[in-house]
């Protein structure tokens, strides 16, 4: 593990970790051969300024760096987010002052597909169900199983909202269970001779099951709210692990006390989630975790790797 601020000694630039427990625990040590290496675990919105002020390049998964910070940080050179959305970056300033922006894509694909299909299996053949029924009551039935409805995938329509590398290889696997894979674009450049494209309204209509894999930008914010979510008919399950924000949660709590859908979320509107969130109360209509599909220990591998490799060509083009 490592300390709160540890300070790794080089001989070149000055890198910034703003907040670096967001890694999991990682081994920061090569990156000692780069440069001087500061690491922070956290950073609040009022410590930004001050930890970068001298830095040369920022690496920041979820820490704002907007025109104040960038304009405080007199040095800085290159920004690397450790992630692949970049939402959290004034791009437009950054280009304006010549410096460089890297995120690091694809590394979490593998990890956000299989995350999908545990959701949807879950909520599918209800297994937190289950499982609490086992250690509570099964001692105590006087048969051998306990029947609940549940449908299988085969010959049922899926449809995926958001056609990127993640929806695609989700309907490659959708397909495989038997499922009719069906796709809308929420950008309207998507298109693939695999899968059928077909209008929202259509989609949450006739699909069994919706997983979502589409960023958060301005075709995508309360996408689902209310008249939408009412489309989507009982006893289907719905998916986020794309963005919160996509789902309006007031809308979809107010839904959920009327209809019978089953919803499985990884992302949320704020994060951590609010203690107040309606959607907490919905316990056996939901199942929620705490934004880590990405979070696989090969995805995380990558994601260093990727770091790595960025700021190491970043500093070799510099020199």
């Amino acid at each position: 593990m490592y300390k709160l601020i540890e300070f790794i000694k080089g001989d070149r630039m000055k890198i910034v970790f703003l907040d670096a427990l967001t890694l999991g625990d990682v081994d920061f040590d090569k990156f000692k051969n780069l440069g001087e290496v500061e690491i922070y675990k956290t950073t609040n919105k009022d410590e930004v300024i001050s930890r970068v002020k001298d830095a040369d390049i920022i690496v920041t998964n979820k820490v704002v760096i907007d025109k104040e910070v960038i304009d405080n940080a007199k040095k800085i050179k290159f920004i690397q987010v450790a992630a692949t959305g970049m939402n959290n970056i004034d791009l437009e300033y950054a280009k304006k002052k010549g410096i460089i922006v890297k995120n690091v894509a694809g590394y979490s694909t593998n990890a956000v597909v299989q995350h999908t299909f545990a959701l949807v299996l879950s909520l599918l053949n209800k297994i937190c169900y289950f499982d609490k029924y086992v250690r509570e009551k099964y001692s105590d039935s006087k048969i051998f199983t306990h029947i609940q409805n549940w449908f299988e995938i085969k010959g049922k329509r899926w449809g995926i909202i958001g056609l990127g590398s993640i929806g695609r290889e989700v309907g490659k696997l959708a397909r495989s269970f038997g499922a009719e894979v069906v796709y809308y674009s929420t950008s309207g450049k998507n298109n693939s001779y695999e899968f059928k494209k077909v209008g929202l309204d259509e989609l949450l209509k006739t699909s069994k099951i919706i997983t979502i894999h589409a960023p958060l930008n301005e075709n995508t914010k309360n996408l689902l709210n209310y008249e939408k979510l009412n489309l989507i008919e009982d006893f289907s399950i719905l998916v986020n692990v794309g963005r919160g924000g996509i789902i309006n949660e007031k809308d979809l709590s107010k839904i959920l006390e009327k209809k019978d859908i089953f919803v499985g979320l990884d992302v949320f509107e704020n994060e951590p989630i609010n203690k107040n969130n309606p959607l907490l109360k919905f316990k056996e209509k939901t199942i929620l975790t705490p934004h880590v599909a990405w979070t696989s220990i090969e995805a995380r591998d990558k994601l260093i790797e990727g770091i790595y490799k960025n700021i190491e060509s970043f500093i070799k083009s510099s020199n």
